[in-house]
């Protein structure tokens, strides 16, 4: 289950034809958020398992969580745009129920990431997962 927003994500993602031009996008998204406050770069936020350093922050706002986050690669930092998108707005359960590799998979990113890039990607979904489930 994915966003009404994630879903015309997939729809842009569908017109870029080479992976250059996704990863363009991918790196537009990022830039397009709004910065994470310095007070909320903190250790309790940042993201282990990530090649570069990526904080996320997390609240529930009328029973739905949104997420925020930054990092100090550009690619990084849109791929946390992209899981927003994917998630923000969903309630914890919902949250959990999102098969976010699946999902990510569709803007054909898989096969492209290196494996550091992979992993913190994992990082990210897993801290978003773990928010959910101590939100229920």
């Amino acid at each position: 289950m994915a966003t009404a927003q994630f879903e015309e994500l997939v729809e842009d993602f569908d017109f870029l034809d080479d992976w250059e031009d996704r990863y363009r996008h991918v790196i537009d998204q990022g830039k397009a958020m709004e910065a994470l406050p310095e007070a909320l770069r903190v250790p309790a936020l940042k993201v282990d398992g990530c090649a570069s350093q990526v904080w996320l922050h997390a609240e529930m706002k009328g029973g739905t969580l949104h997420f925020d986050g930054a990092s100090d690669a550009m690619i990084v930092s849109g791929l946390i745009a992209l899981l927003r998108t994917l998630y923000n707005g969903l309630t914890p359960e919902q949250v959990l129920a999102v098969d976010a590799r699946m999902e990510m998979g569709r803007l054909g990113l898989n096969d492209h990431l290196s494996a550091q890039r992979s992993n913190g990607l994992t990082a990210m979904i897993e801290r978003v997962r773990e928010t959910a489930q101590k939100s229920i």
